[in-house]
């Protein structure tokens, strides 16, 4: 039995009386656990499902990236939830709080969808919705990609990955095992996959405002310089209640909210 396949039981007894109906999936390898989770959604499936994969061949990160997984050396889940808040904004920003809160208290975040471990890529989030609703409020699947290195990964295999054109430079990796040594993919899986269900379920009744305190406790970026993908430069001042970054140019207060910009410290 692989270590992943030892810890679903228990994942699936501590979600599931929050979550009726919930069920855990555990894959030896595919694609993309977000891909195939979205295709299921767009097949009209609606169940709570968490999917994990031994090993992803197609992994995808936001703004195009490849995600470098390995059998054994990295957690990748994608957990599927009917939702309806009534406003979306800051949804990634709160599985961030939640991930990083349950794995070590040296774990930060970078806005908006990055795990950083003493400066470094320690894991990457995905969100993506798929639904047939018509209004802003209507009930749609949520799809939750989480990627998080157990193992610290080679710098010059994470480099090679492919990204976006105009993406800034990748970040050098981290691994959980640094601070957590000896910890499975498995017992990390445990750690984060109660907490989160509950966490996205407060979202949804409550939206991101109860979380950007917990935001600004791990907040990377705060009161320290910023460059945009767009080439603007200037000094990070935390986020809104909606989870927008905000920038101090000399232009002024810049509220980013686009997935298409990429942030990194100058």
């Amino acid at each position: 039995m692989s270590d992943l396949l030892a810890h679903v039981e228990s994942v699936w007894q501590a979600v599931v009386p929050d979550l009726p109906g919930f069920t855990v999936e555990v894959l030896p390898s595919i694609d993309s656990t977000n891909t195939e989770l979205m295709r299921r959604a767009r097949a009209g499936a609606m169940d709570p499902v968490l999917l994990a994969a031994e090993q992803q061949t197609a992994g995808r990160g936001r703004l195009g990236k490849a995600w470098h997984s390995r059998a054994g050396q990295s957690l990748t889940f994608s957990l599927a939830l009917p939702l309806a808040p009534a406003d979306w904004s800051g949804l990634s920003l709160t599985v961030g709080v939640s991930l990083a809160e349950s794995l070590h208290p040296d774990v930060r975040l970078k806005w908006p969808n990055d795990l950083w471990l003493h400066e470094r890529k320690l894991g990457g989030i995905l969100v993506e919705t798929a639904g047939t609703g018509d209004s802003a409020t209507a009930r749609r699947t949520v799809v939750v990609g989480v990627g998080i290195n157990i193992a610290r990964p080679e710098s010059a295999a994470v480099g090679a990955l492919a990204g976006a054109p105009n993406a800034l430079p990748p970040v050098a990796p981290a691994g959980l095992a640094e601070v957590l040594v000896g910890v499975t993919v498995g017992e990390a899986l445990e750690r984060v996959a109660p907490a989160l269900v509950r966490d996205v379920q407060r979202f949804e009744r409550e939206g991101f405002a109860p979380f950007a305190a917990r935001f600004a406790r791990r907040d990377a970026l705060s009161g320290r310089a910023v460059r945009l993908s767009d080439g603007v430069e200037g000094m990070a001042e935390g986020v809104s209640r909606q989870g927008a970054l905000q920038v101090l140019t000399p232009q002024g207060l810049r509220e980013v909210t686009s997935a298409e910009v990429s942030v990194r410290p100058c």
